[in-house]
């Protein structure tokens, strides 16, 4: 596996990892999503714990993974159903066209 250590920072502070060389585009933009937010919370909220910025940060981005599941969970189950019945009219169709 091709590792690649880097350093990444978050509300000042520095994080080694060690990620996938792959990974390591997404890694650097999600620590860069991440303080955007906190950016964005410390200017909209009156928060100068960088702590709860973190805690604020971590609620959002879950809260928004979890509309992301579910929504693609609607869309598969969605999918499904369409998938499902555009199977039975076929069946139907070659049922009747094998009988004649």
């Amino acid at each position: 596996m091709d590792e690649l250590s880097i350093k990444v920072t978050i509300a000042n502070r520095i994080y080694p990892l060690k990620i996938k060389r792959a990974d390591e585009e997404r890694v650097r933009k999600a620590a860069k999503m991440v303080n955007d937010r906190i950016r964005e919370y410390e200017q909209q909220y009156s928060v100068s714990d960088k702590i709860d910025l973190i805690a604020m940060c971590a609620m959002q981005f879950a809260t928004e993974l979890v509309n992301t599941t579910e929504s693609q969970e609607e869309e598969r189950q969605q999918l499904t159903n369409e998938i499902t019945s555009i199977d039975k009219v076929l069946s139907d169709y070659i049922s009747k066209v094998n009988v004649h």
